[in-house]
C-alpha cells in the first residue's frame, strides 16, 4: 500500500518534533518535509519540484509569512495538497479565514497526538476534520442570532454540520444520511462559502458584517 506523504510547517521545535515523531510511528504515513517556516518549505519544493506532499500540517503564527497568507500560495504550487491547520488560534474570524483560503480541516493545538492522526486519516478518506471546539465556533457563527443565520442553512446542511462536529468523514455522513458523497461535498462546499457569491472571501465578509438577513 502506498504511504500517505505528510509534511509539517511548525516553528515550535517541541511541537514539531513530537508531532513528526508520532506520525512516524504509523506505517501508513511517510514524513516528506518538515520546516519551521513557509519560506523554507517553498524553497524546498522549488528546489525539488518532484517532491510531493499529500497532506500538510500548517501552523498559523509563523515567523515571516503567516499560515493564513501562505494558504493560497501553497495551494497554487501544490493544488492537490490537502492542508490541515494546526493552530492555537480558535477565534471565529481566524477559522473562517483559514477555511475560506483553502484549508480543508482545522485542528486545535490542544488536541492530542492521537486526534491529529485521526484528523489526517479522515482527510485521507476524503473527509474534513474540525476539533470540536473549532466546529462549535463555526456552528455558533452560522446558527447564532446576529442575523437570521438559521434561515441560511437548510435542515440537511445543519445535519451535516453536526456530523462534522463529531469528526465524521464524508463517507460516514453519506451512509448515515443516505445521500451520495458528491451531495455531501456539495453541501459542505456551500457551508464553507456560506452564501453563493463571486468568491468565498466576499461571502464571509458580507456575512460577518451582517449584510445578509
Amino acid at each position: 500500500m502506498e504511504k500517505t506523504k505528510i509534511s509539517i510547517i511548525e516553528d515550535n521545535k517541541v511541537i514539531r518534533d513530537n508531532v513528526s515523531k508520532f506520525i512516524g510511528f504509523h506505517e501508513e504515513f511517510e514524513l516528506a518535509m518538515i520546516h519551521g517556516s513557509v519560506e523554507s518549505f517553498l524553497y524546498e519544493i522549488e528546489a525539488n519540484p518532484k517532491k510531493n506532499t499529500d497532506i500538510l500540517l500548517l501552523d498559523i503564527g509563523l515567523p515571516g509569512m503567516s499560515g493564513i497568507d501562505a494558504l493560497p500560495i501553497l495551494l497554487e504550487r501544490k493544488p492537490e495538497m490537502n492542508i490541515i491547520i494546526l493552530s492555537t488560534y480558535e477565534e471565529e474570524d481566524m477559522i473562517l479565514k483559514a477555511l475560506c483560503s483553502g484549508a480543508c480541516s482545522y485542528v486545535s493545538k490542544k488536541a492530542s497526538l492521537t486526534e491529529i492522526v485521526e484528523a489526517i486519516r479522515i482527510v485521507v478518506n476524503g473527509g474534513s476534520y474540525m476539533s470540536p471546539s473549532i466546529a462549535r465556533e463555526i456552528i455558533n457563527h452560522l446558527m447564532g442570532g446576529r442575523v437570521s443565520k438559521a434561515t441560511i442553512l437548510s435542515e440537511r446542511q445543519k445535519e451535516i454540520l453536526e456530523k462534522l462536529v463529531d469528526g465524521k468523514s464524508y463517507n460516514a455522513i453519506s451512509e448515515e444520511l443516505f445521500i451520495s458523497i458528491e451531495t455531501v461535498r456539495s453541501h459542505i462546499k456551500k457551508m464553507y462559502k456560506v452564501l453563493h457569491v463571486n468568491n468565498k472571501t466576499e461571502a464571509i465578509t458580507k456575512y460577518m458584517k451582517g449584510h445578509i438577513g
